[in-house]
């Protein structure tokens, strides 16, 4: 085999390549007719031609930034010297719009889910126990401690009692978008397929009734739902011994369920990306983005969010939505957060964080590059509010700030039944009902935390395999683990401390 080269270059129009590892100044990179002027880090970028100062800096065929000054070949391109501006847009609508080609149903993947009364099918069967208000938060949390692996030994089927605590429900606006979007989300997921039951535990006083959270998502109460109200009951004891015997009542209910054979259309995926280098756009991400076009084809559906990590290319998802209404819902969700984040310190507005930096992203907008190729060529099927419940199939966007439990949370709420999550410099994150799988972005971090890291995309950067080989090995990953098979954040009981609720609005 060839030895790869030192440098990977994106498109033939770029006026930087990418250093597949650490380029010692002095370097003769092969192929470009430059030599490296100063050392660059693995994962960051080096000008391959003379770049005048104002000019666009390509990466994708895309504009990333201006050069800060005269830029001549072979210099480590940064934050010092790619600076970011305003960047004018063509906002085309749907003509760039792919639809899924769709297999016959006899020829989709299958995977062995768990069926519900509803139609819909799980990859996990949890029992939650819910609050309304963090003020019950410590019963929520005893009831399902209570419930170990001793405990539910009785209960093959029941992959566990899972609390799900939040700092909301009082001392907040009681109308409007704050306290819908708390009740999409704890509704989300007390119905979510992967949750055979639950309890909601509040203290009786707060903002976030019982009763008006029950009439304002019409759910009711019976054998798989029951609630906890601490201030009749008795307390706090009082209300961990009723929680415990709600429990006891559901769990012979909730062993009951075993795995069929399910086609792949039932498979709901939130995509994810955290902890993001220089390699994230080139390997994992563009890779998790064959496997949904592959999960597109077979009738699934796969949740792009992330909206700040979006912003700077949304011209290029709006060519490829639908139609025009939805690439305009599209630019709906980016205005709202230019607003939101107006004057505020925030990566929406240029700047991304140290771990982003020192893995070789220069600003929002290469970040933003990568992060919408976890969404692969796939048209843009529809567009969500944070927690909305997903309907549509294909790949569809949900509204979430890029701040990754959040996120997550919200598509766990609209029905992912499971969480492709992507990483560079090594994100631990795991969820709860859904599992999550985390595809390392470079072979020396996977090595480094094999512990965490569920697939190694670096083999893409190490010239081992093509994207379109990693997008299969993902795919048949997401059939392994939503059939059951355990990730490893799973294996590491990461996930119930992760759930969070997005708190917007105001705390009074």
């Amino acid at each position: 085999m060839m030895p790869a080269a030192p440098v990977i270059r994106l498109d033939p129009r770029d006026n930087v390549v990418v250093a597949r590892a650490a380029l010692p100044a002095g370097t003769e990179i092969p192929g470009e007719g430059v030599m490296a002027l100063q050392d660059v880090p693995a994962g960051h970028k080096l000008a391959t031609s003379h770049i005048a100062k104002g000019a666009p800096v390509l990466k994708y065929a895309t504009v990333i930034g201006y050069a800060g000054e005269d830029i001549a070949p072979g210099t480590w391109m940064h934050t010092h010297n790619v600076l970011v501006d305003e960047i004018q847009k063509d906002y085309r609508f749907g003509e760039d719009y792919v639809a899924a080609d769709l297999l016959p149903e006899d020829q989709r993947a299958t995977f062995m889910g768990i069926e519900r009364p509803d139609g819909r099918v799980g990859t996990r069967n949890y029992i939650g126990i819910f609050i309304t208000v963090n003020c019950s938060a410590t019963v929520a949390r005893k009831i399902a401690a209570y419930f170990d692996e001793e405990r539910l030994a009785d209960f093959p089927n029941v992959d566990g009692v899972v609390p799900f605590i939040h700092n909301q429900g009082c001392g907040m606006e009681a109308t409007g978008e704050p306290m819908d979007l708390l009740h999409r989300t704890l509704s989300g997921y007390i119905r979510h397929p992967n949750i055979a039951g639950a309890v909601v535990c509040s203290l009786g006083c707060e903002r976030n009734s019982l009763e008006r959270f029950f009439a304002d998502t019409a759910l009711e109460t019976g054998l798989m739902l029951h609630t906890i109200r601490m201030q009749d009951v008795g307390g706090t004891a009082a209300a961990i011994e009723a929680g415990k015997q709600a429990v006891r009542e559901m769990l012979p209910e909730a062993n009951k369920a075993v795995r069929s054979r399910q086609s792949a259309s039932h498979l709901r995926i939130g995509l994810q990306c955290g902890g993001s280098d220089g390699f994230s756009g080139l390997s994992a991400n563009p890779a998790l983005g064959k496997a949904v076009d592959i999960l597109a084809r077979h009738g699934g559906t796969a949740i792009l969010s992330e909206t700040p990590e979006l912003y700077g290319i949304e011209h290029t998802l709006t060519a490829r939505a639908r139609d025009e209404a939805t690439g305009r819902a599209l630019l709906d969700r980016i205005k709202w957060w230019l607003d939101y984040t107006d004057g505020k310190d925030v990566q929406m507005q240029g700047v991304v964080g140290p771990g982003n930096q020192d893995g070789g992203l220069a600003n929002v907008i290469e970040k933003s590059l990568g992060g919408a190729k976890k969404g692969g060529m796939t048209g843009i099927e529809a567009v969500y509010r944070y927690a909305e419940p997903v309907t549509a199939r294909g790949l569809v966007f949900m509204d979430t700030p890029g701040y990754d439990p959040v996120a997550a949370t919200g598509q766990i709420a609209g029905g992912a039944n499971l969480v492709c999550f992507t990483t560079g410099r090594g994100s631990c994150f795991g969820s709860f009902p859904a599992p999550t799988i985390k595809l390392a972005t470079n072979t020396p971090m996977f090595s480094r935390m094999a512990g965490d890291m569920d697939i190694n995309c670096g083999a893409v950067i190490d010239g081992e395999m093509t994207l379109d080989a990693m997008g299969e090995v993902i795919f048949d990953r997401i059939l392994a683990v939503a059939s059951g098979e355990t990730s490893k954040s799973e294996a590491l009981g990461v996930g119930a401390e992760e759930f969070a609720p997005w708190p917007i609005g105001v705390t009074g």
